[in-house]
């Protein structure tokens, strides 16, 4: 288990606490002497969470917050555990009554997820693979603040309907070791839009705190009392490649993830085709599993060229026995610390939408019938549909031929569709998939949430959020003015393309790249909006932009100025995080609507209540009723 002396202390020393930058630590408690001697004295700076309630077979408990964002676990114990009942959990101390009080460590979460499903298998306290959730689910990305979470709940009680309530990538977007991070150890990622490297986890929070918070949040709303089954999606856990090295770390930080994309790119990169493929796969790949996978090929009704057979099976081999591995360490790390099935079972989705061109059914159906004979079952398979974020698909006579040789493939394997770069398709495009695939399916949404919040801060009438709102949109105007003139070509063409979207969609000329100053002219001209692509598709930087400056060498910092830019999110108003709230759930019903996982009356009376809140407490007030 990881340590997490070294990561509290630095929050500690600069004054980073959870109630503004949650989910740094892996632990829920950064400061527990200070806490406990507050429980002691009943300080009013600590509030319970009365819809937080839940049985074990300890007793009840309930979830206490400090001011500082600090939390503890409440236990009123049976009468049989007398003198014990400090031990439920570790670092325990007596309160009056007879009550004991625990901090929210992350080695206490693993101990409290053990009681809370021997006690009831079905509870729906932590991200399980229950339900549904393995056949049909939208993927809510948190790609910068865990803001939207309440939302998610929200959406989720009012439809009825489990998600994946949380999704992310990691390590690109989680820090996956905070001791790492510390260490200045975390590797870089390229962003080719941009024209540099972003230091992982650019995001700023670490996988354990994220997978602590997201529980943290349910209690809160009392969102667990519905019995909704919900998961956590570690999306796009890279196989293979320079990531051999550091793999038990990622498994480790994953081990509450209830749901594991593979993502077999980095491994697939480093292997060169072979000569003669044939011979390659008759010598590294048993005849049996060749021969099942032929078999199983022909049985869901597609003819394999043998040549284009073999070819593929080189390439994908290295990586799929590797994809193995890992997913028998995911298997053995939730067993060593699980004490049921409930708690040890997760599920499973390939990503094939790396692999070159568009995907076709003989390639789905090869990679399924692999990861079948292999004993790896499953649930959600992502082809390549050439989808680009945030657009919609320009044609649904395409789309719906597309997905349904796909789809005519994955019901052979009863495995549903995984539609990556989700965000910002059109209602039509939703309603295709859906009515193709009978709802089975997933759709991955990240940056709209981002987006949701510019336009939250955007509508919003306070005066700090406006202020947010303008530094915000000034920071996604640097980079892409500097990025109009860099020297690499790719740089410059993505921060054309993006300023010349935005100037046609306002009516302005085009013709504005004659210097940097005619450039920023054409900008200033338009009015600021977070419909620009410019913001759209530079905003997720400012997060943990150090100083919020708009320099490369300031993106993903992890350093005091960083975490304190990414604080000011924290601030955002009532007003804001209504706005953001009411947008981020309008959308989820909106796909879940197009997509037919919750019906059109369901749907319509969803967004009627949610159109008549006025505070933020009205809507959070609903999640558990």
């Amino acid at each position: 288990m990881i340590s997490t002396t070294s990561i509290n202390q630095f929050l500690l020393k600069n004054n980073l606490r959870i109630a503004n930058n949650p989910c740094v630590s892996p632990d829920f408690c950064l400061d527990w002497p200070a806490l406990a001697a507050k429980l002691a004295n009943a300080s009013p700076d600590v509030k319970a969470y009365p819809k937080s309630v839940f049985e074990t077979e300890a007793g009840q408990w309930i979830l206490l917050e400090d001011v500082t964002g600090d939390c503890a676990w409440k236990l009123t114990p049976i009468a049989e555990l007398g003198a014990d009942a400090v031990k439920v959990l570790a670092e325990g101390v007596a309160l009056n009554e007879g009550a004991v009080a625990f901090p929210a460590s992350f080695a206490n979460l693993l101990r409290i997820k053990n009681l809370i499903q021997e006690h009831n298998p079905e509870s729906t306290i932590f991200p399980t693979a229950s339900q549904r959730l393995g056949q049909s689910t939208l993927g809510i990305g948190a790609r910068f603040t865990t803001l939207h979470w309440p939302a998610v709940e929200w959406a989720m009680s009012a439809l009825e309907v489990g998600m994946t309530a949380n999704q992310n990538s990691i390590p690109r977007e989680l820090v996956y070791d905070v001791n790492s991070m510390l260490e200045g150890k975390l590797d870089t990622v390229p962003f080719p839009f941009i024209g540099t490297n972003v230091p992982e986890g650019h995001q700023g929070q670490s996988v354990e705190g994220m997978s602590h918070g997201c529980v943290i949040s349910k209690l809160k709303t009392g969102f667990h009392k519905r019995g909704i089954a919900w998961s956590f999606n570690a999306d796009h856990q890279p196989i293979g490649g320079k990531f051999d090295v550091r793999e038990d770390q990622l498994v480790r930080g994953c081990v509450l993830a209830s749901y594991i994309t593979f993502d077999i790119s980095p491994e697939l990169a480093l292997t060169k085709a072979p000569d003669d493929a044939r011979a390659w796969v008759a010598e590294n790949m048993a005849p049996e599993l060749v021969e099942k996978v032929k078999t199983r090929v022909a049985a869901a009704g597609l003819q394999l060229d043998e040549e284009a057979l073999a070819k593929l099976l080189a390439y994908v081999w290295p990586a799929m026995k590797k994809m193995k591995v890992r997913d028998e360490k995911y298997r053995i790390a939730r067993e060593q610390l699980f004490a049921t099935k409930e708690g040890c079972a997760y599920l499973r989705e390939l990503s094939i939408d790396e692999l070159p061109g568009l995907t076709t059914p003989e390639t789905t159906a090869i990679m399924l019938a692999l990861c079948e004979a292999m004993g790896m079952t499953i649930n959600f398979v992502a082809p390549a549909f050439g989808f680009q974020k945030n657009m919609p698909y320009p044609d649904n006579t395409a789309l719906k031929a597309l997905i349904e040789k796909q789809w005519n493939v994955c019901k052979q394997f009863g495995v549903s569709i995984g539609f990556h770069s989700g965000s910002g398709k059109s209602a039509e495009n939703y309603q295709v998939m859906g009515a193709v695939t009978g709802s089975c399916l997933e759709i991955k949404t990240s940056g709209r949430y981002t987006y949701e919040m510019g336009r939250a801060l955007y509508a919003s009438k306070n005066p700090a959020d406006q202020a947010l709102w303008k530094d915000w949109y000034q920071f996604t105007v640097e980079l892409a003015v500097k990025g109009a003139f860099a020297t690499d070509a790719t740089e410059q063409k993505m921060a054309r393309s993006f300023i010349v979207d935005a100037l046609e969609k306002s009516g302005k000329p085009t013709d504005v790249f004659a210097n940097e100053a005619a450039t920023r002219a054409a900008i200033d001209s338009l009015t600021p909006s977070p419909e620009h692509m410019f913001w759209f598709e530079y905003n997720f930087l400012h997060v943990l932009a150090g100083g919020g400056k708009a320099e490369k060498t300031a993106l993903g910092d992890h350093s005091p100025a960083g975490y304190q830019q990414r604080a000011r999110f924290y601030s955002v108003s009532d007003e804001g995080l209504l706005n953001y709230s009411k947008n981020v759930a309008s959308y989820i019903v909106f796909l879940a609507e197009n997509t037919a996982l919750a019906s059109k009356d369901r749907c319509a009376a969803a967004l009627k209540q949610l159109e008549s809140y006025t505070t933020l407490d009205q809507m959070l007030g609903d999640i558990s009723r």
